[in-house]
């Protein structure tokens, strides 16, 4: 990502980029199918890399759960678009954090991991996580899912 898309105060230690990373979720509106969830995937994937936006969208049950990540001008943009738009309402943010310094889905402009495959998506994001709260969290959430404690997605 170029520099000139961060804004000073996005720079620290050392020019290292701060990323901001926001997770919600929102029940889809009525109507929504497969051809809606695919204009969205192509949607994310063509503006994603330019914002420096990374993350994952799982959908499933008639919920989308999303995990957002970059710089926080972008990442709050990029939400004040989502609540405008018509195919889900009810958006319930999950959590939010800033200064994180590892991305925890490095390569994925965005993807779509159904509720069958959050399992993958954990694994894979406890696998590329360096720092221990992210890896902790990420086992947290595992442990979550084993134990049935999900509900929705």
């Amino acid at each position: 990502m170029s520099q000139d898309l961060l804004r000073d105060d996005e720079l620290r230690h050392g020019g290292d980029p701060l990323l901001y990373m926001l997770v919600y979720c929102s029940r889809a509106a009525e109507g929504v199918g497969d051809a809606d969830i695919a204009r969205i995937l192509a949607s994310a994937r063509r503006r994603n890399p330019m914002l420096g936006v990374t993350g994952v969208l799982v959908y499933g049950s008639g919920v989308f759960f999303q995990m957002l990540e970059g710089p926080r001008e972008h990442v709050v943009r990029l939400m004040d678009l989502l609540r405008g738009d018509p195919r889900h309402t009810g958006i319930v943010v999950l959590n939010e954090m800033e200064d994180v310094r590892e991305r925890l889905f490095p390569s994925w402009d965005m993807e779509l991991a159904t509720s069958d495959s959050i399992r993958e998506v954990l694994l894979d994001a406890r696998g590329d996580a360096v720092a221990g709260a992210q890896a902790q969290a990420l086992e947290e959430m595992l442990a979550q899912l084993d134990a049935g404690d999900f509900s929705g997605a």
